[in-house]
């Protein structure tokens, strides 16, 4: 499948990275999710929460995997605009999955945004991003070194 940026995202991954490391609200994050199936992005991109996107064929990883939640503590410091190369760039820090098992593959990853991380639902949850994530589970850590998930240009 293809990386993408969601529609209900598209102009704003770089503002709701900034409320999540702005600590507002004090419950904010960005959630990775690893995908046991992917879509495409004709089918995907119009999905405006984490239900939606989940009703369409992507499928999420469960099974040895779980969602990442990623804090103002955890993401790196905001980034100014890159002027010189005139665009925004924004990242995702080292995240590791221990010892997901034999055939509990994935196929994709999403980068999403959850306002409020304490009672939230995936239908509060906004999907930013989908990535190419194919891993075949061994039994081994999986470690994420993603870096620039998004950069607006």
């Amino acid at each position: 499948m293809a990386n993408f940026v969601f529609n209900i995202a598209k102009g704003r991954t770089v503002e709701l990275y900034n409320r999540v490391k702005s600590n507002d609200p004090s419950s904010s994050a960005l959630v990775l999710v690893p995908l046991s199936a992917s879509d495409t992005e004709a089918n995907a991109q119009d999905a405006d929460d984490l239900t939606a996107a989940l009703a369409t064929a992507i499928n999420e990883q469960t099974t040895s995997w779980s969602r990442k939640v990623l804090t103002d503590a955890e993401l790196a410091a905001f980034p100014a605009p890159d002027d010189a190369n005139n665009r925004y760039d924004v990242s995702v820090p080292q995240v590791t999955w221990t010892g997901p098992t034999t055939g509990n593959d994935t196929t994709g990853l999403l980068v999403c945004y959850d306002a409020d991380t304490g009672g939230g639902t995936d239908s509060n949850i906004i999907p930013l991003t989908h990535h190419d994530f194919a891993v075949t589970a061994d039994g081994n850590d999986v470690v994420l070194n993603a870096g620039v998930f998004f950069r607006a240009s």
